[in-house]
């Protein structure tokens, strides 16, 4: 159950952090022709700047923590069917929530569960209330599911499963 104090700091993180934003648009050349291009520039460009994979993220996670995959997904409150689509599918595509949910069920910190965000991605904002809720939970080191899930529908926000 969330107490009063926790809600109350809730509250102030998210106003503290909300972001509002505006955005200028103004009118650019365009400096490159596309004849220019060669395929080649283009391959040589995408290895070079080539990610690693959610799933190559994710199951690095899971070593470096020294879980066994069936933790991991009851923890994150997946079934064993979803969980094997996301290790075998590269080309799956998962919710927000189930990457947030999988985050909490590791224990990443914020760095790390960025990091596993935008391998898949997304991003945390300042400017969403669910965003911010999951900030605050990490920042406070709260990785109980049921508490994170109380506090998004407390604030009228979908929750993660």
């Amino acid at each position: 159950m969330l107490s009063k104090k926790m809600i109350e700091e809730l509250q102030k993180f998210i106003d503290q952090h909300s972001v509002i934003l505006e955005f200028n648009f103004s009118e650019s050349e365009n400096l490159y022709s596309y004849d220019d291009l060669d395929p080649q520039d283009i391959e040589e460009f995408m290895e070079e700047n080539r990610e690693p994979s959610f799933a190559e993220v994710l199951f690095g996670f899971i070593d470096k923590r020294g879980y066994s995959d069936t933790e991991v997904y009851k923890r994150a409150g997946m079934d064993r069917r979803h969980f094997s689509k996301i290790r075998s599918n590269p080309d799956y595509k998962l919710r927000k929530s189930t990457v947030v949910a999988l985050a909490f069920a590791l224990e990443l910190n914020k760095k790390e569960t960025e990091q596993l965000l935008e391998s898949a991605g997304f991003s945390l904002n300042h400017h969403d209330t669910f965003d911010l809720i999951i900030q605050f939970h990490l920042k406070k080191k709260i990785y109980d599911l049921d508490h994170v899930n109380e506090a998004l529908e407390y604030f009228s926000v979908k929750t993660l499963f």
